[in-house]
């Protein structure tokens, strides 16, 4: 029996999510193409299938790698990458018979660090947007910071707060398994997120420790992406949240230079919206 490519079903703050990078990269295309010297690349490292099941309407919906390729002005370059070899099959298709696109299978922390990166730190001309969007703790702080380092790339990342919530952010942290811990320093960079995420209080009889709230984690990690990572532009991010009204995760935008950070602090008001939410 030939396998078949089982294709993500995504609500409805994950089409948000699409479209806020469909309109980031049409904005990004549109200012580098008018810079003459330049070439720019999309990159998608967690880039799936190319197109989704829409839970909203039950239909097929692009992925962000399609999406990115029906943009105008074309980027000079596509980099695709995902594990998942049937997901990469239909990418594959997707992208058909174009020789401005490469696609990827494996490891997109390896990959990235190996194969794509150093095309842009090898040409100056290069500029880079590339989309770090993972469902889990998956993602290696190494490529974060790599990308801050060229100080070419801007980046859409994926802050993975159910995931946390659900394997590190116990209320117990004894609770916490030892393997749990090694995700989350390899995300976060090292080990410091623990004097982050629990807050120690003191009373007249004991000490009392309590996790930090959502918003306040991904503050910390606000901060790292400007100070650690070096990036010079990191707006607060846009809270994806479920039917349930409890947070999935916060997609974070970090740019080297002011004008992106200005461009995604407009888009991210106007989905932030609820109304936008509910006219989508």
């Amino acid at each position: 029996m030939r396998d078949v490519v089982e294709y993500d079903e995504v609500g409805l703050w994950s089409e948000i999510k699409l479209d806020i990078i469909r309109e980031y990269a049409t904005a990004y295309s549109t200012i580098m193409n008018a810079q003459t010297w330049a070439k720019y690349f999309y990159i998608d490292a967690f880039a799936g299938a190319g197109k989704h099941k829409s839970k909203t309407t039950k239909t097929f919906i692009k992925g962000s790698p399609t999406n990115a390729l029906y943009v105008t002005p074309k980027f000079t370059e596509y980099y695709f990458v995902d594990i998942n070899r049937l997901k990469v099959e239909s990418l594959r298709q997707i992208a058909g018979e174009r020789q401005d696109v490469s696609i990827f299978e494996g490891d997109c922390n390896a990959i990235l660090l190996n194969d794509i990166f150093p095309k842009i730190k090898s040409d100056r001309r290069v500029r880079a947007l590339c989309i770090l969007d993972p469902y889990g703790l998956h993602l290696d702080w190494h490529v974060i910071q790599e990308a801050g380092l060229m100080n070419a790339v801007d980046i859409f990342i994926n802050f993975p707060v159910m995931d946390i919530n659900m394997n590190v952010g116990r209320r117990d942290r004894s609770k916490v398994l030892e393997s749990q811990v090694k995700r989350m320093d390899k995300f976060w960079g090292d080990s410091s997120w623990q004097e982050v995420m629990w807050t120690t209080e003191g009373s007249l009889f004991e000490e009392i420790e309590t996790k930090v709230r959502n918003d306040e984690l991904a503050e910390a990690f606000r901060v790292r992406l400007k100070e650690v990572a070096g990036f010079g532009n990191v707006p607060k991010p846009i809270e994806m949240r479920s039917t349930t009204n409890s947070t999935l995760y916060y997609l974070f935008f970090a740019s080297p230079k002011a004008v992106g950070g200005n461009i995604v602090r407009d888009i991210f008001k106007k989905y932030s919206s609820p109304q936008a939410s509910w006219q989508h």
